[in-house]
């Protein structure tokens, strides 16, 4: 399979060789001669390159994946130039890659995990058939990672893999990390190794992971920084820090608690080390065992702030390995700064194998030793390792003192703390984020600090961008100082790095034993060992981050850490990147046995250590002609990189956009970090600025970070996408996608520095900079590149105006870009547009400079305390009138005018003594709110300007038409510009008359001191808008020429009640006019019409709510603000209800009173009492006619009938709830005197009410006023058509949230139906459907009507006012609600006939009438009625007050009727049937259920005429009369059904057989209140159906329903 592999690779090669990922691999350390790397060619591009240590993986285009090297799970050694595939990842699309010390990994594009490789550790998880004991896996096979924390438990989908050489890291796309492997690398709470199956690193559990690293046996991890919750959020660290310190400097000696794990780890005794290298040289798995403590070599534990670091794996008799000269030499070298060779005579061995024996503070080496691991943590021994100095031991003594201090700035928040007087084996009994058995440990959040502690330093990330806010975690095995803790202790669990938090770590790499981090700033820190150099510092210590030097000019932007050596790609002096090494140069010499030794441990982890290396990263000479280097990549004894050719420009333009970027922002870092930062910490300096300058600095330096996070996020973003192989879409570049996110940034940015230098800031800075910055000067002096050959000085305002240049720059990059593509593809436009609106966002920032240069020489020529007050930040002069250029007309001889237009107002300065310059006052007129108007010339020569305000009109004369010109082009220019937003995209030199603007009114008259934001026209108030008094009264609404006028809100606070009322509804003319809900601030709630302020019209007033003594409810008609006419009062304190006239807020006329004991009384009222001829009715039937004088207070002649027909007749007075003085003859009914019908009528009902047709007037009114009719049906019918649509529109604009059905109805709604031609049969279901859908919503003027009479209806028939006495006039109310409701819908359809009136053609419609012509054939005719066509529109929501009222009315029926029908319902069917009458022969003998035919038995029940019954019980479901008629014709249509098959042929009703038959069908039915629907029916029913067949059948069931009261009971 090998070969067939070669030959494939080989005859791919001959195609045409790719331009992207173009792979370069070389040794990182050789010979002296130069070094030259060797092309990998394969026929895709490669995408990504792994090294492990002496192999690696090449993951090519289209997902295939390579493998070279000492492949040893295969047995095989590949030559790097013929890498052979992976064939059994074929089918898989592969996206990434990882290389671990012997061992491999890849990520799928589904997310899902492969592994292979060396499998003792476990690194490589369980493999098939869930087996442990496999040490190898020669062939990639699926590794899944599940999440058995949720139910059911799920797959984690991956989109980051690391390894290392016993441990795997993976990152899920959550940005939760997991591990499986071996030792304390993993950071998992266990004592169990090796983990087979991946976990969760708890400890970061709640953080966003960004990115992982593996070294041999430590790891690293890029996490978001957490926000505080406040700004004080970083005041309890402190001090938990500050008190953390203090307790370290105690000599205190604490003793440990067992129940911890050992945070130190286990080490690994030589007899280990040596049978796991063994074990990797001859794949035996034979496990030898590990010496007794007691021989293990003597530790020692020191702190790294002790005064020596003491070489580990040297006994004391061992003598130091570098004389005293040497160590000064060391010193003296590191301090200039420059390579230093470094010659060692002893030689130290492999780095790897001699942290293995010098006790390794590994937690477990391999699987073999897990049964000592756990026995060590049972115990709870405290193993600890010697602390082994990565660079010369002399330059550490040297130095250690004079960097004591500044050491505890560096060390991180341990797990161990050790004590200052050189004891060793101590530690804290309470150790933060130390793991116990019993309990897992949360993250300590407190262990980082958070990325800033000023306003300065913080920014927002913007959705797409990377985040700068970072911190950087580490775990694993120490003894190099490779975790950056400041010691060299383990670490179970991850530990922030605190030195590195706020540094904008944007990568983390890890070699072997050393560790790289890379900065926005192109800055690279490293840490750990470095005994070859890989550092590229000799700095001292070497346990926390120090910063690499580099060449001047470098900046940074990738970093690899191999095994001993570093990798750093970075921009030069050109766009090409250079590549710099730092590490070993020259491979050590070795005697013959050593090498042949060598030559037998080909798998050996690390080199020994270098004779010949660099402090300093160097250059690589090859780099130059590599091109456009976009990838680099470490591993072992190898480096690689991946480059491009630039073919279509594209690269390099890309590559251009990224240099410039990363660049600008080294600027912006050094300017904030120099200059900025320095003075925004200097609080108690900034008074010095004074009140103003210092507000807008601090706005200036927000302004900046915004732009500096902005830039760094980008130049993050853009490294990264270079180095993404592949050719992505250019329209998905940050500059495209987030334009407009950079204009505003950069907009704001030059905002603030104008202000700031309009104010005279730059100078005030200028010395503040000069009295606390001092050396820094001549650094920010090299900054400026405003003017290169002026050197030494700093412009301040040139400094920070030098960011406006970078927009060019970016035009000049995109224009690039537009030439690689042709003019009509997607890309080349938007290239086009981003491109323009950067470069003309250039040049409008360049004019807004120049503007503010001008504005400060102007403030600082006309500088004094009266111009002062006009001198504000954001204010621009545009051009001003001190030479008399321009005047005011009309104006006096000796009058003086100023005149200075600003960007935002136009001032008028008068002066009084003109040759002092002193002015007596000044007219500020904001440009927005500023209309102009050039006139025409007359004879006269007069060259003028006429300028509209909200308050004022003047006129300004030029003295020369270029003067005129000039003005008129500036006031149109900046009035259009602030109308446009900036001045950007307006047309130019038009002034809108139309607007939205904010205004302040000074001048007399009911708006001053009104602040108004809205709409304006020609300079007066027109349109939506706000309006805002000092008193609190705010109008939100429509204005009409200076007034409200239309829908408006607005709030009138109540001093007296110190609340505030609010009105919601119609204005005209600048008062309340129209329907609108008025709450007054004494809770009162007024909804109904007003007219000119006042309430007049149909309205209800609800009262009462502060007042429980007098609480009430009015609905009725208003007259200026008064109860005039009908209307109906509840009396909710009294418990009665008043219904007729009113005059002047009094009751006065006819009217009717129940009371909630059912008293009711109708008759009249003068001056608000009872007072005229009347009649009472109680509860009982007791009834009192005659003459009232109070309420309810009786004085006159009268006659009381009592409830059992006797009656009294004479004088009466007194008051009829206490008691009544009779003066009278009493008269006893005789038992069989005869009725008597004068008696009836004498004291009938309805005689002194206010008739049906004269009630509710005021609603019509309204509805017709809505329609545009001042008179009822006296108006334009085009112009109520007009008026309906406008209040749709309008209605649907002040009711934001309709649903979408009801949208979907006001849009049908607003077209207007055809109206003027005659009504048809075909047309008039068109008009049934616009009624139907117009009566649905209120906005409509029908929908109003219908919706304020259900109103008014319940406010009458509802609560008090159900008594059943009122049922008549109930339903007489109804009908006259359909009469004028027909004749406002036959003013909208003319066509319509009269009520009762018959259409002209068939009709379609439910509602005809059959009749039987000469020719004895049927026909039928169409009868439109108020009824057929409006009782459907009202009734359904009228019927539960009337119905209710029928119930009542018929209650005594209702019970006799109920009476019966339970007990006949009690018999069976036959014996009901036979007691009824019925003929047998429509007796059913059989009944059919679910299919199967049975016989009815003399004892069934309940079966006969079911579906006759249960269509019959539908009548309870319906609510109009003709609905509930068409249940009738369907019940005797079932019930002729089932009867007609048991008939021979031809079947007629009789009345006879009919009556008995329905009267079961009734019986059956147990219908509830059927008398009270019998009655309704009756009453509202259509009369055109009257006396037809549907009459017929309807008097039938009433017929049935009086048999059954008339039932014996017996």
């Amino acid at each position: 399979m090998e070969n067939k592999e070669h030959s494939g690779l080989a005859e791919e090669q001959d195609s045409v060789p790719p331009q992207r990922g173009l792979l370069h691999i070389w040794q990182s350390g050789g010979p002296s001669e130069p070094l030259c790397p060797e092309r990998v060619c394969l026929p895709q591009c490669v995408l990504q390159v792994a090294l492990g240590e002496h192999h690696g993986l090449l993951l090519a285009q289209g997902g295939q994946v390579y493998s070279f090297g000492e492949l040893l799970w295969r047995g095989l050694s590949v030559p790097v130039s013929t890498p052979v595939l992976e064939v059994s990842l074929q089918g898989t699309t592969v996206v990434r890659v990882a290389s671990g010390g012997f061992h491999c990994g890849a990520l799928s594009e589904q997310g899902g995990v492969y592994m292979w490789g060396e499998n003792t550790a476990g690194q490589c998880g369980p493999t098939e058939g869930g087996t442990d004991s496999n040490v190898t896996v020669a062939e990639p096979y699926p590794l899944a990672v599940v999440d058995n924390e949720v139910v059911p438990p799920a797959v984690v989908r991956i989109v980051d893999l690391a390894c290392g050489r016993e441990h795997s890291l993976a990152l899920s796309a959550q940005n939760e990390l997991w591990a499986w492997g071996s030792g304390c690398q993993l950071g998992l709470v266990t004592s169990n190794f090796p983990v087979w199956k991946p976990q969760k690193v708890e400890h970061l559990a709640g953080r966003h992971v960004i990115q992982v690293a593996c070294g041999a046996y430590h790891s690293l991890a890029l996490v978001r920084s957490l926000h505080p919750q406040n700004s004080n959020a970083h005041k309890p660290r402190e001090k938990r820090s500050a008190s953390h310190l203090s307790l370290t400097k105690k000599d205190e000696s604490l003793s440990v608690d067992d129940a911890h794990y050992c945070p130190l780890g286990v080490e690994l005794t030589e007899s280990m080390s040596a049978e796991t290298s063994a074990r990797r040289r001859s794949k035996q798995r034979n496990v030898g065992k590990s010496e007794p403590d007691g021989q293990d070599d003597p530790i020692t534990q020191t702190d790294s702030c002790t005064t020596s670091y003491p070489l580990p794996g040297l006994t004391d008799k061992k003598k130091r390995a570098f004389p005293n000269e040497l160590e000064l030499q060391n010193l003296l070298q590191k301090l200039s700064g420059h390579s230093l060779e470094m010659q060692n005579s002893s030689g130290l061995g492999d780095s790897d194998s001699l942290s293995s024996q010098t006790s390794d503070d590994s937690c477990v080496s391999s699987t073999p030793f897990n049964d000592q691991l756990s026995s060590a943590y049972t115990n709870g021994a405290t193993v600890c390792e010697g602390v082994r100095s990565s660079t010369p031991m002399g330059l550490e003594e040297l130095s250690l003192q004079k960097k004591k201090k500044s050491l505890q700035g560096y060390k991180s928040y341990s797990l161990t703390d050790l004590s200052r007087d050189g004891k060793t084996g101590t530690r804290r009994s309470s150790l933060p984020g130390t793991p116990t058995h019993k309990t897992p440990p949360r993250p300590h959040l407190y262990g980082c600090k958070s990325s800033s502690s000023s306003p300065i330093l913080t920014s927002a990330t913007e959705e797409g961008f990377p985040t700068l806010e970072t911190e950087v975690w580490s775990w694993g095995r120490g003894s190099e100082g490779q975790l950056g803790h400041g010691d060299q202790l383990a670490r179970l669990q991850p530990l922030c790095i605190k030195c590195l938090t706020g540094e904008e770590v944007i990568k983390v790499a890890a070699g072997s034993h050393h560790s790289l981090a890379l900065t926005a700033q192109c800055q690279v820190y490293s840490w750990g060992s470095n005994m070859c150099g890989q550092l590229g510092h000799v700095n001292s210590p070497v346990t926390v981050p120090q910063q690499t030097k580099l060449w001047d000019d470098l900046r940074a932007w990738d970093v690899s850490a191999g095994q001993s050596h570093s990798l750093v790609l970075a921009d030069g002096d050109r766009v090409e990147p250079v590549l710099l090494y730092c590490g070993q140069q020259q491979e050590p010499r070795r005697e013959p046995g050593e090498a042949s030794c060598q030559s037998k441990r080909p798998c050996q982890r690390s080199p020994s250590r270098a004779e010949n290396y660099t402090v300093r990263p160097t250059l690589l000479p090859f780099c130059v002609e590599m091109g456009y280097i976009s990838n680099v990549s470490s591993g072992g004894q190898r480096c690689a990189l991946l480059a491009n050719r630039n073919v279509t420009c594209v690269i390099s333009a890309v590559h251009e956009l990224a240099f410039v970027e990363r660049k600008f922002y080294c600027w912006l870092s050094s300017v904030k970090k120099l200059l900025l930062t320095p003075l925004y910490n200097k609080e108690s300096a900034r008074p010095s600025l004074g009140e103003t300058c210092s507000r807008l600095f601090l706005s200036l330096c927000g302004t900046f970070n915004h732009l500096s996070t902005l830039i760094g996020q980008h130049s993050t973003w853009l490294s990264r996408s270079v180095h993404e192989v592949q050719c992505h879409d250019v329209t998905s570049l940050h500059l495209l996608v987030h334009t407009q996110h950079f204009l505003d940034i950069y907009t704001a940015y030059c905002t603030t520095v104008g202000d700031f230098q309009v104010m005279g800031g730059f100078q005030s800075l200028h010395k503040l900079s000069l009295e606390f910055l001092g050396s820094q000067q001549t650094k920010l002096a090299e900054l400026d590149e405003s003017d290169p050959s002026v050197r030494g000085t700093v412009d301040l305002g040139s400094l920070l105006y030098w960011p406006l240049q970078h927009l060019h720059r970016y035009s000049q990059v995109l224009l690039k870009l537009e030439a690689c593509y042709d003019v009509l593809t997607a890309e080349y436009q938007s290239l086009h547009l981003s491109c323009m609106q950067f470069e003309s966002l250039s040049r409008f920032l360049l004019r807004r400079k120049k503007e503010a240069e001008v504005t400060f020489l102007f403030w600082k020529t006309h500088s004094g305390k009266n111009t002062e007050g006009l001198r504000l930040p954001q204010r621009r002069v545009l051009c001003e009138s001190s030479n008399r250029t321009l005047t005011l007309q009309g104006a006096g001889r000796f009058s003086n005018h100023w005149f200075i237009l600003f960007n935002d107002a136009l001032v008028h300065i008068q002066r009084s003594i003109p040759s002092q310059s002193l002015f007596s006052t000044h007219h500020v007129y904001p440009l927005n709110c500023l209309w102009v108007k050039p006139l025409p010339e007359n004879d006269s020569g007069c060259y003028a300007i006429k300028i509209t305000c909200p308050e004022e009109t003047f006129t300004l004369v030029a003295s020369t038409p270029e003067e005129k010109n000039k003005w008129l082009h500036f006031l149109h220019q900046e009035v259009d510009g602030l109308l446009a937003g900036g001045g950007r995209g307006s047309p130019p030199g038009i002034t809108a008359m139309s607007r939205t603007a904010s205004y302040t009114f000074t001048g007399e008259g009911r708006l001053k001191d009104g602040q108004y934001t809205g709409s304006w026209h020609a300079g007066r108030i027109h349109g939506r808008g706000t309006m805002r008094w000092p008193s609190g009264q705010t109008y939100t609404g429509n204005f009409k020429n200076g007034l409200e006028d239309g829908y408006g809100e607005c709030i009138i606070p109540d001093k007296l009640l110190n609340k505030a009322g609010c009105y919601q509804g119609h204005w005209r003319d600048g008062k309340i006019h129209g329907f609108g809900i008025y709450r007054y601030a004494s809770g009162d709630v007024y909804e109904g019409c007003f007219s000119d302020g006042q309430r007049h019209g149909y309205g209800m007033l609800s009262s009462g709510k502060m007042d429980k003594t007098s609480s009430g409810v009015f609905i009725g008609q208003w007259v200026y603000d008064k109860k005039t006419g009908y209307g109906v009062y509840d009396d909710i304190t009294r418990g009665e209800k008043y219904m007729g006239m009113w005059l002047d807020d009094e009751r006065h006329g006819r009217a009717l009173v129940v009371t909630q004991y059912g008293v009711y009384y109708e008759g009249h009222f003068r001056e608000n009492k009872m007072s005229g001829p009347g009649l009472l009715v109680s509860d009982d039937d007791t009834a009192f006619r005659g003459e009232f004088s109070e309420d309810w207070t009786v004085n006159g002649k009268g006659v009381l009938s009592l409830a059992n027909g006797d009656s009294i007749e004479g004088h009466f007075s007194g008051e009829w709830n206490a008691g009544l003085k009779v003066t009278g003859t009493y008269t006893k009914l005789a038992p069989d005197e005869p009725e008597d019908k004068d008696r009836d009528n004498f004291f009938r009902l309805g005689q002194h009410v206010v008739a049906a047709g004269e009630r509710w007037v005021c609603v019509f009114d309204e509805c017709w006023r809505r329609l545009g009719c001042d008179v009822a049906a006296r108006g334009d019918r085009t112009t109520a058509w007009e008026n309906i649509a406008v209040s749709i529109t309008s209605g649907r604009q002040h009711s934001p949230h309709l649903s979408r059905s009801q949208s979907k109805v006001l849009e049908g709604l607003e077209c207007i139906p055809q109206h003027g031609e005659a009504v048809t049969a075909k047309n008039y279901n068109n008009i049934q459907r616009y009624l139907a859908k117009a009566c649905e919503t209120p906005i409509h003027p029908l929908g109003w009507l219908v919706e304020t009479l259900v109103t008014v209806y319940r406010m009458t028939y509802v609560g008090v006012g159900s008594n059943r006495r009122l049922l008549r006039e109930a339903v007489k109310e109804l009908q006259a609600y359909l009469q004028h409701f027909y004749c406002i819908v036959r003013f909208l359809f003319p066509g319509l006939p009269e009520d009762g009136g018959i259409l002209p053609e068939t009709p379609t419609s439910p509602c005809k009438i059959r009749y039987s012509s000469s020719s004895m054939e049927e026909s039928f005719v169409t009868v439109v009625s108020s009824s057929s066509l409006l009782l459907p529109r009202l009734l359904p929501q009228l019927y539960p007050p009337l119905f209710m009222l029928y119930c009542l009315h018929d209650e005594q029926q209702e019970v006799q009727y109920w009476e019966r029908i339970l007990r006949l319902n009690k018999q069976p069917d036959h014996s009901l049937l036979r007691f009824l009458g019925v003929h047998e022969k429509f007796w059913p003998k059989f009944m059919t259920v679910l299919g199967e035919t049975n016989k009815i038995g003399p004892s069934s029940k309940d079966v006969c005429f079911v579906c006759a019954v249960e269509t019959l019980q539908q009548i309870s479901t319906t609510f109009t009369p003709s609905d509930k008629l068409l249940v009738i014709q369907r019940t005797f249509e079932e019930l002729t059904q089932e009867i007609k098959p048991m008939q021979d042929g031809d079947f007629l009703w009789c009345m006879d057989d009919l009556l008995p038959l329905f009267l079961y069908i009734v019986l059956r039915a147990s219908i509830r209140n059927l008398g009270a629907e019998v009655s309704l029916i009756e009453d509202v029913m259509d009369p055109n159906v009257q006396h037809g067949e549907l009459g017929l059948m309807f008097t039938t069931l009433k017929a049935c329903y009086i048999q059954i009261q008339l039932e014996s009971t017996t």
